[in-house]
């Protein structure tokens, strides 16, 4: 791609108000651990996740719609002020052919937002969701305060998906907008995907009951070994990009944020960038586990108290679908 002018519209982020389900689980104390082999177990306690929210019975939609009215209230913000509405779905919805985004656009009363989902890209739906966000109220100027909304649900019974994480629960929102407070300021962002490795993660749940449902790697080796070269080599070539068309050097965007799938995953990168991941990410990662899109969204807003105004933040995101993701962000 070749470098381009940016648009000059300021377009500013958060911050982001997350809400989290109360009841807590010990990982060591799943159930579901006593049933797999020893080699899994194992690893499962080696992730560095020590607990895990858990949400019962709520659906992916009632924790959205938590987080959103947190995010408005925080804001000072009706939900009739808003003027879009993009939600990064899961990866189960509740109902085949029903509308998840348009559910919570219903629930929380944004009856005038623009309202649309992004969310199939796993994790970097989020990214993708940021992107059409700022998009949007660069564009057009009627549409000033778009709100980008995250929840996370176990989609199967059990919360250990091997070989990557343990699964948790919870729900992040965060304001798009052109003027007021924000947290962060959106420079810009880079957003790729390989559609080879679009069902490398599945779950196959046509014809069988959701409690039989089970989440598969069809392919061990492709996800440790040629996804993580693959990914590098992602990395390696939109992050200097990302960097030259915004005239930002390489030294200046401070440890990394990205999602939280495991501390040896931070190691990985660590080594493959030759970049610190930043503390706020294996904080989150023990305390929470990985929450899907919006683990880049919790980390971000954690990140934050050690920023100073001006610093630049890098944040990464991956998807084993598989999509990368780089944004580049300002702290105001």
């Amino acid at each position: 791609m070749n470098d381009r002018a940016l648009p000059k519209d300021r377009v500013l982020l958060g911050p982001v108000a997350t809400w989290f389900p109360e009841q807590t689980a010990e990982v060591v104390t799943l159930a579901e651990l006593a049933d797999l082999p020893a080699n899994r177990r194992e690893h499962a306690l080696a992730l560095g996740i020590d607990t895990v929210r858990t949400a019962d019975g709520m659906t992916e939609v009632d924790l959205a719609a938590e987080a959103a009215r947190t995010a408005l209230d925080e804001a000072g913000l009706a939900a009739a002020d808003l003027d879009a509405l993009i939600l990064a779905t899961g990866r189960a919805p509740q109902y085949l052919l029903a509308s998840e985004a348009t559910r919570l656009q219903h629930r929380i009363g944004a009856a005038r937002a623009f309202t649309t989902a992004a969310g199939d890209l796993g994790c970097v739906s989020v990214s993708a969701a940021l992107t059409l966000a700022a998009s949007l109220v660069r564009a057009d100027a009627h549409c000033r305060n778009v709100l980008v909304v995250s929840a996370a649900k176990t989609p199967t019974r059990n919360r250990y998906r091997a070989p990557m994480t343990v699964l948790g629960d919870g729900a992040a929102a965060l304001l798009v907008t052109t003027s007021g407070a924000g947290r962060w300021e959106f420079v810009d962002q880079i957003v790729r995907s390989e559609g080879k490795y679009a069902d490398l993660f599945r779950i196959d749940y046509r014809d069988i009951g959701s409690d039989d449902w089970v989440e598969e790697c069809a392919d061990e080796s492709a996800y440790s070994f040629r996804l993580a070269v693959e990914s590098k080599k992602r990395f390696d070539a939109i992050i200097p990009e990302l960097l030259r068309r915004n005239g930002v050097g390489d030294s200046a965007v401070g440890p990394i944020l990205m999602q939280n799938l495991s501390a040896g995953a931070f190691a990985f990168w660590e080594e493959a960038l030759d970049r610190p991941v930043d503390k706020a990410c294996r904080t989150n990662l023990a305390a929470y586990g990985h929450l899907g899109s919006m683990d880049v969204l919790v980390n971000l807003e954690a990140a934050a108290a050690s920023r100073a105004p001006g610093d630049y933040a890098l944040v990464l995101n991956s998807s084993p679908v598989a999509a990368w993701s780089a944004c580049l962000l300002r702290r105001v």
